[in-house]
């Protein structure tokens, strides 16, 4: 393999749905839903939410689509810049967070040992 993520996956959208028919209507009903414009939440804000949310999952197709929503909502290059600062201290809040829990079962794993 010598490519990974690369826009020609694309070409496989169509497989993808036809595979999995009632799965793809879905989530594509979720991701409409969510991404409407008429919702209390004005779009500006929905894209912003949704490119931290593609930030902290990595998915690249996701953080381009919606930073292409962003822009055509009329986000800044500020508001994309504090997005990006605040989905990465949120994900390293997430990581110290679940560290809190890691050093829980160290200490009861280690006194089970003892």
């Amino acid at each position: 393999m010598t490519e990974y993520q690369t826009p020609k996956d694309r070409a496989y959208v169509e497989t993808l749905i036809k595979s999995a028919p009632k799965e793809a209507a879905a989530f594509l009903n979720l991701k409409y839903t969510a991404e409407r414009k008429d919702g209390v939440i004005p779009i500006k804000y929905r894209e912003l939410m949704s490119v931290a949310v593609a930030l902290t999952t990595q998915c690249a197709y996701c953080i381009e689509s919606h930073i292409q929503n962003a822009v055509e909502a009329g986000a800044t290059r500020e508001e994309i810049a504090e997005t990006v600062f605040i989905a990465s201290a949120l994900r390293a809040g997430g990581a110290v967070g679940n560290g809190l829990m890691a050093m829980r079962l160290f200490e009861e794993m280690s006194t089970e040992k003892s």
